[in-house]
């Protein structure tokens, strides 16, 4: 009897507080406060966290520019813990899960950038570590100790996602739904989208080219397929289609504007490994990007103009050492005209179309694929170059005047012809299909990628050695380019047993910026 009732209270007792919980839930629950996000407002936020914005230490780490103060930065590689991207990636999911939810032809659109989006963020965070939680992740309460997966199987699932990501949109293309909304880069165009999620994925399979004979890949047969069908597999064909951070003057201003000169304008200049490439090429993009090293100019009897004034500091140098010459007029500082007259300097590309010339020219160099290289060469380095405004005939560039404050500028007329001029010269005519030609494209991707495109020109450097990247005691890390970063601290505290199953894996079962990743190894 005794245990009937008890059997009896047990059941009471839940019951009472099921209803308690309940109401509790009830009396508490916001009213003003919105039970579902709208899909188009999580697009908003998840194309916004795919910027990365210049003038940051992603720049320097990519040697265009360098910090020579050391209060306020420095250029060392003394990497730490990743930044990754999970909180972006869940609200993929939720952008998902919303979609799913309304149902219908409306949310078809966001359920297929979402592919694109899991892996451009899968991707974006392997590149930097390695193995990483991706079947098991984004399960919430439901999985809080995720395992690791291969670096190998994130770029496989990818590259899959990207594949369904494009047979999706061309069936919504296809039946004319245009129901795509909150779209800040591409004004709702599933067309525009479908050339970024193909050039992406060549993007991709590029980055594979130490694991291009990997069996399971396919990567070079991926990129041939691609490229043999534009029908299918449409990608951009000029700098209209590009997916681009682009500014304004109220609330979205270019990192480096007129408001900060007096902040930054002396304690950042160029960096060698960029800009004494653009002189020795006799390159008009450094016109246009930094001012001309005033105390050489001087000292020689220069003209203005003369490259030999176009002088990047070696981002390695002592930083004390580099603040000197910075001082003597010796380093050439970053562009005060382009980047601190305004406040909108120029767009910032996450992808765009002289990354993707270069990459088929580097296929084709590479004999993944049949084509022209030299012709996508010479495309990808005439968009680049047409971006800074240069053009064939007169070209007015612009300097701050010696010793000038903002606004104090004098402009200087230059001639520039780029069959002749430029591409003429012995050092950037395409040598063919070979190793050399190979290292030019390389080296004029770099040149494109300035203040762009986040971590992709250390990628390139990392898995080509092109181009060298310079080094010494302002670099730190005993004067090493790191292979990777290290994983965040809370991997530590909150999923160690299945981090250090991945270290071990990976790297001995230490977490070594100086180790290799896979794809690179």
């Amino acid at each position: 009897m005794k245990s009937l009732y008890k059997i009896l209270f047990l059941f009471l007792a839940v019951a009472v507080a099921s209803g308690c919980k309940k109401d509790f839930e009830e009396n508490f629950k916001n009213p003003n406060q919105a039970e579902h996000v709208p899909p188009n407002l999580l697009l908003n936020g998840i194309l916004y966290d795919m910027y990365e914005a210049p003038f940051s230490s992603t720049e320097r780490w990519d040697q265009y520019t360098a910090a020579n103060y050391y209060y306020y930065a420095t250029n060392n590689y003394d990497w730490t813990g990743a930044s990754l991207d999970y909180a972006t990636l869940k609200n993929v999911v939720k952008m998902e899960e919303e979609a799913n939810r309304l149902g219908g032809a409306v949310t078809k659109p966001y359920l297929a950038l979402a592919k694109f989006f899991k892996a451009y963020f899968f991707v974006k965070m392997s590149l930097k570590v390695g193995d990483l939680p991706m079947n098991d992740a984004l399960k919430g309460f439901s999985n809080l100790t995720p395992k690791y997966d291969t670096q190998k199987d994130i770029f496989r699932q990818s590259l899959t996602w990207l594949e369904e990501a494009n047979n999706d949109l061309t069936s919504l293309i296809a039946a004319g739904n245009n129901e795509l909304k909150g779209d800040i880069y591409l004004k709702n165009d599933l067309a525009a989208w479908q050339k970024v999620v193909n050039t992406f994925r060549l993007r991709t399979l590029i980055q594979l080219s130490n694991r291009v004979d990997d069996a399971d890949l396919q990567v070079k047969q991926q990129f041939a397929s691609i490229v043999a069908n534009a029908a299918k597999y449409p990608l951009m064909s000029s700098m209209a289609d590009n997916l681009q951070f682009v500014y304004n003057e109220s609330f979205n201003k270019y990192p480096n504007n007129k408001d900060n000169f007096g902040n930054d304008a002396l304690r950042y200049n160029m960096a060698g490994t960029y800009l004494n490439t653009l002189s020795v090429y006799k390159d008009p993009r450094a016109y246009m990007v930094a001012e001309p090293a005033r105390g050489i100019a001087e000292a020689n009897g220069y003209a203005i103009t003369d490259y030999r004034n176009f002088v990047g500091a070696n981002s390695g140098e002592d930083q004390g050492v580099m603040l000197d010459k910075v001082q003597k007029g010796l380093y050439s500082l970053i562009g005060r005209y382009r980047y601190y007259s305004g406040y909108t300097a120029e767009n910032t590309f996450i992808i765009a179309y002289p990354e993707l010339c270069f990459i088929m020219a580097e296929g084709i160099n590479r004999g993944w694929t049949t084509g022209d290289a030299e012709s996508w060469y010479k495309k990808g380095i005439q968009a680049s170059i047409a971006f800074y405004g240069i053009h064939d005939g007169n070209n007015v560039v612009t300097f701050l005047k010696k010793d000038g404050k903002l606004g104090e500028f004098e402009n200087y007329n230059v001639n520039f012809t780029f069959e002749t001029d430029y591409y003429a010269q012995p050092v950037i005519k395409y040598a063919g299909n070979n190793t050399d030609g190979l290292k030019q494209i390389l080296t004029q991707k770099y040149l494109a990628y300035f203040r762009n495109s986040g971590f992709e020109a250390y990628y390139q450097y990392r898995r080509t050695g092109i181009p060298q990247f310079l080094t010494g005691s302002g670099t730190g890390n005993s004067g090493r380019i790191p292979k990777r970063f290290q994983y965040p601290d809370i991997e530590r505290t909150t999923n160690g047993e299945n981090l250090k199953q991945a270290l071990m894996r990976q790297f001995g079962g230490i977490d070594d910026i100086n180790q290799a990743p896979w794809i690179v190894k």
